[in-house]
């Protein structure tokens, strides 16, 4: 398979991320993007802090690549721990948004030259986000595609991730409670945390919120899934990460349907932070 349109592209944007934390196995998303900073580019992988805090090991499922095309079915495995890279991992310096990042050439470039193994990776790029603009332009609601790991379930022969649909169910425009997030009608369950949101129009024309039928593609990443709403036995409604394991609960708590995405912003943040560190350490 060579991945020519933007949806077969983006079942090669994911890499699931298992996690080993005080003897608990969860799972999770990451997924590649490149910052562009004039002409350099700088390759990450993007997750939620909730993912990898805590856990003592994070192992990474790559497809690999031969001829240039991804080798279905033949994966390669990249194990790091806690005790041997304790900052592996760098978080949004705000405490309440759910992004963490890794340089993806500490892991890609090292095992290449390591096992002479190349991976196949196609990544989001700086300008895949939407400007201002663009923003603007966008409707109350939208159709939205995340891609990830729901509950752990991938393709097990071929390693490939899950596509899922929904809608926005608030303005990406606005900041859900003054903070850069924005909600989605869609069912998120554990493993969708770090799942990259896309607008996609690829069917060859798009309605503008004017009305105007537009000809052509609109393809733009959003945001991150990061959280979800719970009805409690209370019948209380409460946001709460998205669990990564899979366990009884101590209370009987019920998905609504409603995820919580930090917005694509918050990941340049991130990297623009993590960036200042390198220069002024």
């Amino acid at each position: 398979m060579q991945p020519q349109t933007i949806s077969e592209k983006l079942f090669f944007n994911t890499v699931r991320i298992d996690t080993v934390t005080m003897g608990r196995m969860g799972s999770g998303t990451g997924f590649f993007f490149d910052y562009k900073f004039g002409d350099l580019v700088y390759p990450f992988i993007v997750t939620n802090k909730h993912v990898i805090d805590g856990a003592q090991k994070w192992k990474f499922t790559f497809i690999k690549k031969k001829n240039g095309k991804p080798e279905l079915g033949d994966i390669f495995e990249i194990t790091i721990t806690s005790e041997q890279s304790p900052n592996a991992w760098f978080g949004h310096p705000d405490p309440d948004i759910d992004i963490a990042i890794i340089p993806r050439c500490q892991l890609i470039n090292f095992e290449k030259e390591k096992y002479n193994t190349e991976l196949f990776t196609i990544a989001i790029q700086t300008n895949n986000i939407p400007n201002a603009e663009q923003i603007e332009e966008l409707d109350a609601i939208e159709e939205i595609t995340f891609i990830g790991y729901p509950n752990g379930v991938w393709d097990t022969k071929n390693f490939l991730p899950v596509a899922r649909r929904g809608t926005t169910a608030s303005p990406i425009a606005v900041d859900f409670e003054n903070k850069p997030r924005f909600l989605i009608d869609a069912s998120v369950f554990g493993g969708s945390s770090g799942s990259p949101v896309f607008i996609c129009n690829l069917g060859g024309t798009y309605a503008k919120k004017t009305g105007v039928t537009v000809s052509g593609l609109r393809f733009y990443f959003v945001g991150v899934v990061a959280g979800v709403f719970f009805r409690t036995h209370l019948n209380e409604i409460i946001p709460v990460p998205i669990p990564t394991q899979v366990r009884p609960m101590a209370e009987q708590q019920e998905m609504i349907d409603l995820g919580i995405v930090f917005k694509a912003r918050t990941v340049v943040e991130t990297i623009e932070a993590f960036l200042h560190t390198q220069r002024h350490p």
